[in-house]
């Protein structure tokens, strides 16, 4: 068996990939058995050492006890290979401690790499498609689109990073009555209301119109239900409602009067939201509108019922029959030809395959509302052979709530995205001037940095969760300078970048360091787990592994600060090193929130 295949470069391998040949080795030469896996886990802060051998395993392979096991692999791993110093066993663990050496090694080739962590694409490699936002045109976005996007855009970075093409796209519900309810009102009540006219953005004009309509139905509901009809027929017969769905006739027959009232109030939505994606600092590649997918995956219908995938029935409706699977009889075609959300969303999946022939997955960041939807739609493409049906992957999320309540969208009282913003950026205005901390700064300056600490707060309280998590959305909470929250890793960089501006010589060259403060040592450590960080959190789609992982790295960072001089160091070499950690350390924290999408300033 070969043990050392040539080795990458160090700082591309991690310590398990450097250990485990020589710990296998070593099983072989002392004892003649051979191991396929050994297990690590971090060492306990207790106990001396930087990476723990488990034990226990190998003890059903090799008769020994645990401690004697321990102790010969140690002897075996210090005298032959380089990067261990010593060891210490205690019960079924070995606590490894890796030499200063290794970390001084390992930081001199990431010191100046200003891609560490990220991977570049490979040209062969299958490109990945990320679905997010995907908004209603009749209103502006609200918070729950906000972590939507922040969700979709944060793991396509990531995804990107890890080195995957990355496809950023959404599907925009453009057609339907909730469109068509907005434009009736205006007709209405609108005497030629327009965003310029108004002062309005123009997904907030079009959302007003669809909160009037509501108030006009439900005036109307009121009428009927007093001159003695049931609410479910007075809901079926007022007027406007029966309008409303005529005009959708017309949409659909081509009605030349409103596809153009229909292409003008979409155009004032769609220019509205470019501002709020703007503002949130989020982007696409591509967009799909439904009104040019509806009729799409009719005619893999027919495909389905060919493969025997699919089954009419007797009133010509069409099927698929997931009982075996555990989940039920779902229609795809209803009995006069129309097609189901399900039929489109098989639709639009292929065309986008066909539009990108290079995408191999896609991932549908959509509300935990329907995950049932997605486990029948990733089954039936599945089931009609499409090879990239593997990699479809639904980004659950629980939904966000503000302290005074769950958020109600038809009654008006939403809670906007834009009015969220800027919330924020105020909140952040108010704590900034409290500490008094900017009295040096221009009034342009400050308001940039109120919305860059403002938007921090926002996005990292939103991703530090897990997404599958419900979370309670605490404005002051989150823009506070202490503790888990954006601001204060955003305060840890600046902090660094004014270290730097204060270091008046060259720290460019690698130093003569030998040894390391156990400070140095441990934040060494905590950098090294950045690419892995990236990797994990592009394979679960979870940019909370990302922020949690900074976080971590600012608290190190601050214990490394308060225990030892930097600047005020009188050893040159000491001096030298602990800066370019700290650029380091800046440079990861900067490289891990522009993928989470939050700037950091250099000053705060």
């Amino acid at each position: 068996m070969t043990i050392f295949a040539p080795l990458k470069p160090i700082h591309e391998m991690t310590l398990p990939q450097i250990l485990t040949p020589s710990i296998e080795k070593a099983v072989k030469v002392l004892f003649d058995v051979t191991i396929d896996k050994v297990e690590f886990q971090t060492t306990r802060k207790e106990f001396e050492g930087d990476i723990t051998m488990v034990i226990f395993p190998l003890l059903k392979v090799v008769k020994s006890n645990p401690v004697e096991l321990g102790n010969k692999i140690g002897n075996f791993l210090v005298e032959n290979l380089a990067e261990v110093s010593r060891f210490n066993v205690v019960s079924g663990f070995l606590n490894i401690v890796i030499s200063d050496d290794y970390y001084l090694d390992f930081f001199g080739e990431i010191k100046d790499d200003v891609k560490f962590g990220f991977v570049t694409p490979s040209p062969e490699d299958k490109a990945v498609m990320v679905e997010y936002s995907s908004p209603n045109t009749n209103k502006p976005l609200h918070l729950g689109h906000v972590r939507n996007n922040l969700l979709g855009y944060a793991v396509a970075e990531i995804i990107k990073a890890s080195g995957k093409k990355v496809y950023k796209t959404q599907i925009i519900n453009d057609r339907g009555i909730h469109i068509c309810k907005s434009m009736l009102a205006w007709q209405k009540f609108g005497n030629g209301q327009t965003p310029e006219s108004t002062g309005l953005k123009g997904d907030k004009l079009v959302g007003n119109y669809y909160v009037a309509f509501d108030k006009a139905y439900k005036e109307e509901i009121a009428q009927l239900m007093s001159a003695g009809k049931t609410e479910e027929e007075a809901k079926k017969q007022a007027p406007i409602i029966l309008e409303a769905q005529e005009m959708l006739l017309k949409w659909e027959a081509g009605d030349d009067a409103v596809i153009t009232l229909w292409k003008t109030m979409n155009q004032w939505v769609y220019d509205g939201f470019a501002t709020t994606y703007k503002n949130l600092g989020v982007n696409f590649d591509c967009f799909y509108y439904e009104s040019n997918t509806y009729l799409l995956g009719k005619d893999v219908v027919q495909i389905g019922l060919d493969r025997g995938v699919f089954e009419k029935d007797p009133d010509g409706s069409v099927w698929i029959d997931l009982t075996d699977e555990g989940l039920d009889r779902k229609i795809v075609l209803r009995s006069d030809g129309t097609a189901v959300y399900m039929t489109q969303d098989i639709g639009t999946a292929i065309q986008r395959v066909k539009d990108y022939p290079d995408v191999g997955g896609m991932v549908y960041t959509v509300g935990n509302e329907q995950d049932y939807h997605f486990k029948v739609l990733f089954l039936i493409l599945k089931k009609l052979g499409f090879d990239w049906s593997k990699n479809l992957f639904h980004l659950s999320y629980g939904m966000v709530d503000l302290p005074s309540g769950k958020m109600k969208s038809r009654e008006g009282t939403v809670v906007d995205a834009d009015d969220l913003m800027q919330e924020m950026a105020d909140t952040a205005q108010k704590i900034a001037e409290d500490l008094g901390k900017l009295d040096t700064y221009s009034a342009d300056e400050k308001a940039k940095l109120y919305n860059t600490i403002g938007l921090g707060a926002l996005k990292y309280y939103i991703l530090k969760v897990d997404p599958k998590k419900r979370i309670l959305f605490n404005p002051e909470e989150s823009v506070d300078f202490a503790g888990n929250t954006g601001p204060f890793i955003q305060y840890t960089y600046a902090r660094i970048q004014s270290i730097i501006r204060k270091a008046n010589f060259d720290f460019s060259n690698k130093s003569n360091m030998t040894q390391l403060h156990e400070k140095e040592k441990e934040l060494v450590k905590q950098l090294e787990l950045f690419p892995e960080v990236i990797q994990n959190a592009a394979q679960h789609h979870s940019p909370a592994l990302l922020a949690n992982f900074t976080y971590d790295l600012v608290r190190e960072y601050n214990s490394f600060y308060q225990a030892v001089p930097i600047l005020g160091e009188e050893d040159l070499e000491k001096k030298k090193f602990r800066v370019q950690l700290s650029k380091k350390v800046a440079e990861v924290i900067a490289s891990s929130f522009k993928l989470l999408g939050i700037n950091v300033p250099d000053r705060m």
